[in-house]
C-alpha cells in the first residue's frame, strides 16, 4: 500500500486511509445518511447535487431496508439525472471511462475493455451497459451488496495490472474536483494511451505545477517478484527500485511486464 505521505503528495490522501462506507446490519440513521452521501459523491463524480435533484424515492427505500446498497447504486446510475450529467452530452468512450471510475473504482485496463462496453451499448443499450458493471463478479467481489463503490485504482489489486495505478490519476484529477468540471468531456482521457498500449504518465494537480526540485526527487518502488528455480518451488523476493519522477511511469510499465507486484511507492 502507498504510504500516507506519498498519498498526500500525489493528492489522493482522502482515500488512502479511509475505510469503505458500508451499510451495517444494525443500521442507524447516521449510517444510512453516510451511505447516501458517499454514493452521491462517488457515482456523480463529486458533482454538486441540488436538493430537488436527489432521488428521494430510492433514498427512502434504502432507509426502510427495501433496497440494498447495490440496488441504490443501480437506481442512481440508471436515473435521468445521471444520464443528463454523463451520457447525453458525453462521447461514448468518455462515458464508459466514467462508468469504470464511478462503478468499479478504477480505470479501464486496456482498449479491449473499452471495445467490449462500446459493443454492448450498441447492441443492447444503456441499461445493459450499466448493469454489466453492477452485476459483474468484480463488483460483487469488491463491494458486494452493502459497500458503496470507492476508488480502488490507487492500490495494488488482484487481477489488475500496475499500469492502472497511473491511469487512475488521469480520471481522478483531485479530491475537490468534479468529473463535469475537468473540461475533458469532449473526448476520452485514456483513448490514445489505451489504443497504443502505453502506460499513462502520473499527472496530478499537485505534481503538475510543482517545482523542478520536486521532479528531481527520487521515488522508491518496493516490489515483490516471483523467482522460479528449476524445482517446482516458487520463491518470492522483495526489492526496492529508486527512480526519478520522470522515470516513474516507464519503470512501472517495465515492472508490470515482468510480472512484479508493486507493494508501495514512496519518496526516497
Amino acid at each position: 500500500m502507498t504510504s500516507s505521505m506519498t498519498a498526500r503528495q500525489l493528492g489522493f490522501e482522502p482515500f488512502a486511509g479511509n475505510s469503505p462506507v458500508e451499510l451495517r446490519a444494525n443500521r442507524s440513521t447516521d449510517n444510512v445518511r453516510a451511505v447516501i452521501w458517499a454514493a452521491y459523491r462517488q457515482l456523480f463524480g463529486n458533482d454538486h447535487i441540488m436538493a430537488n435533484e436527489r432521488l428521494t424515492s430510492a433514498e427512502s427505500l434504502l432507509q426502510q431496508g427495501d433496497l440494498t446498497v447495490r440496488d441504490f447504486v443501480r437506481a442512481l446510475v440508471q436515473s435521468e439525472l445521471y444520464k443528463q450529467k454523463f451520457f447525453y452530452s458525453t462521447p461514448q468512450v468518455r462515458f464508459i471511462e466514467l462508468n469504470f471510475k464511478h462503478l468499479l473504482g478504477r480505470a479501464p485496463a486496456n482498449e479491449a475493455e473499452i471495445t467490449e462496453h462500446v459493443n454492448r451499448f450498441i447492441d443492447r443499450g444503456y441499461t445493459a451497459e450499466i448493469d454489466s458493471y453492477i452485476d459483474s463478479a468484480e463488483y460483487q467481489a469488491s463491494f458486494g451488496d452493502a459497500i458503496v463503490p470507492y476508488y480502488r485504482g490507487f492500490a495494488t489489486q488482484r487481477g489488475q495490472t500496475t499500469v492502472g495505478f497511473s491511469r487512475m490519476f488521469q480520471l481522478y484529477q483531485g479530491y475537490a474536483n468534479s468529473d463535469r468540471a475537468q473540461g475533458n468531456n469532449n473526448a476520452g482521457v485514456l483513448t490514445a494511451d489505451l489504443g497504443r498500449n502505453l502506460a499513462t504518465a502520473v499527472r496530478t494537480r499537485g505534481l503538475a505545477g510543482n517545482t523542478k526540485g520536486a521532479r528531481e526527487q527520487l521515488y522508491r518502488i518496493r516490489l515483490v517478484q516471483a523467482n522460479r528455480s528449476r524445482t517446482t518451488q516458487i520463491r518470492r523476493s522483495s526489492s526496492d527500485v529508486l527512480v526519478t519522477y520522470e522515470q516513474l511511469n516507464s519503470t512501472l510499465q517495465r515492472l508490470n511486464q515482468r510480472g512484479s507486484r508493486i507493494v508501495s511507492i514512496d519518496r526516497a
